[in-house]
């Protein structure tokens, strides 16, 4: 009956406490997913070298991303058609986006998993990787893909159980899989000396644990739904929908890589100085994404189910609770960083100047933070109610071509500042126009609901 109490805290419930109580599993859980990736690259540095370092988190890390991060924009399509079914009790509906859910994630992990094992010598040398680091590139790669089934399944069925509610599930199988690689690294790096070998057997072994469970849990632990094997196949018309959502999303995540690994060629341009202290203010800066993705994901959920329950004032209050809770977050981790900036370079790097070159990225780009925060909180609550298209439109030209354009017309011969004032800028720009989208829609999304009550009453 956990499901069921779920339910009705979300339908029911403080607003502001469903929220808090769905956002922090969440958080958590992204930060045991960051630990999960740092510690490998961390073994493998400091006990294998750094080629193997390299191998692990170079071109190799950024093929997978962009892979990864188009399939789980895909999911978004996934859950909100859950969400918004478990959300309305449409069990049939409910069963039909489950089973299609997973077809669907067989099928891409299959199909990209293949693709990437074949592709991968050819993609890394596109990516002009070092010859010395090909062979170990190419084995990482290969091992991961071979295994990329299970990554989209424990995604996909993680999704699931946020859609309906339940945060805490994929929290405790990710914990769980997080010690079983780091315990794996150790074993197999140090004690069995296979460097990137043993870090990829690891991470694949870890990850089809993870799929494991999140699947059994899908079939016997939810009340509202099961998953049966003989029934997962595809719904044509669930994943017509499921792709009229969640395509643009995996569109905007893989745009959103592209832009970033331009900036990062820029910068690069600019010495091994830049390029440490970016990489050291990334990770700092990350701290912002994993609290500000939660809140998106908290927010997707809980407009979701009130959407397809008909609780159209929830919608709309959860959307400014959820947004004030995100700017006030934003604003007070801004004001950490400006105060405490230089001691939080200092903790990855002893040399001077590169934590001067971290302060003044910092500088230029934590204060604009808060205005990322109203593309992510508009942008979810429309994609829980089925909008996505336009949204996506404004990131992908307003965010992502536009730094394209930015690095490559703008910036060449100006230096480190203008080349981060891309971020900033595209920002504000993006937030204007999301913001004015959202309130724009809401208003048709009012008049057509007070229509179809009417001609009901």
């Amino acid at each position: 009956m956990e499901t069921k109490e779920t339910q009705n805290g979300i339908l029911e419930g403080v607003i502001w406490k469903q929220l808090l109580l769905f956002f922090f599993p969440i958080l958590i859980g992204t930060f045991f997913q960051q630990l999960y990736n740092t510690v490998d690259t961390v073994i493998v540095g400091q006990f294998a070298g750094k080629e193997a370092l390299s191998s692990v988190g170079g071109s190799s890390s950024q093929i997978i991303n962009m892979v990864v991060g188009f399939f789980t924009g895909l999911t978004a399509g996934g859950t909100v058609l859950i969400s918004q079914a478990y959300g309305a009790s449409h069990k049939q509906r409910l069963e039909e986006a489950l089973h299609t859910s997973y077809a669907f994630g067989i099928i891409g992990g299959i199909g990209f998993g293949i693709l990437g094992v074949v592709a991968a010598p050819f993609i890394l040398e596109w990516m002009n990787t070092p010859a010395e680091l090909m062979d170990m590139s190419v084995l990482y790669i290969r091992i991961y893909f071979s295994g990329l089934v299970f990554v989209f399944l424990y995604n996909m069925g993680a999704a699931i159980l946020r859609a309906i509610g339940d945060s805490k599930r994929p929290l405790y199988y990710l914990v769980v899989c997080c010690i079983v690689n780091i315990i794996l690294d150790l074993l197999l790096v140090l004690y069995f000396d296979l460097g990137v070998l043993g870090v990829a057997a690891a991470t694949l072994v870890s990850q089809a644990i993870s799929a494991g469970l999140v699947t059994w849990a899908l079939m016997y632990r939810v009340d509202c739904m099961m998953l049966s094997i003989r029934k997962i196949r595809i719904h044509r018309e669930v994943l017509t929908s499921m792709l009229q959502i969640g395509f643009p999303s995996g569109l905007q995540a893989s745009m959103y890589s592209i832009s970033n690994m331009i900036v990062q060629a820029a910068l690069n341009l600019l010495g091994v100085d830049t390029m440490a202290a970016w990489t050291a203010y990334g990770k700092i800066d990350s701290v912002f994404w994993m609290i500000n993705s939660s809140f998106g994901i908290a927010l997707t959920t809980f407009v979701g189910q009130n959407f397809g329950a008909g609780k159209w004032d929830r919608v709309k209050k959860g959307t400014r609770v959820c947004l004030g809770m995100a700017v006030g977050t934003a604003i007070g981790l801004t004001v950490i960083l400006m105060m405490a900036g230089r001691f939080l370079l200092g903790i990855f790097t002893g040399d001077a100047a590169v934590v001067e070159i971290g302060l003044t990225m910092m500088r230029h780009i934590a204060p604009a933070f808060v205005m990322f925060v109203f593309i992510e909180i508009f942008s979810g609550s429309l994609r829980a109610q089925g909008y996505t298209f336009v949204t996506t439109l404004i990131s992908v030209l307003g965010v992502c071509v536009y730094r394209i354009i930015w690095v490559s017309f703008i910036t060449p011969g100006r230096g480190l500042v203008w080349i981060v004032a891309c971020y900033p800028v595209s920002w504000v720009v993006c937030a204007v126009l999301v913001s004015a989208y959202y309130f724009y829609k809401q208003k048709r999304i009012v008049k057509r609901m007070e229509v179809m009550n009417g001609s009901q009453g």
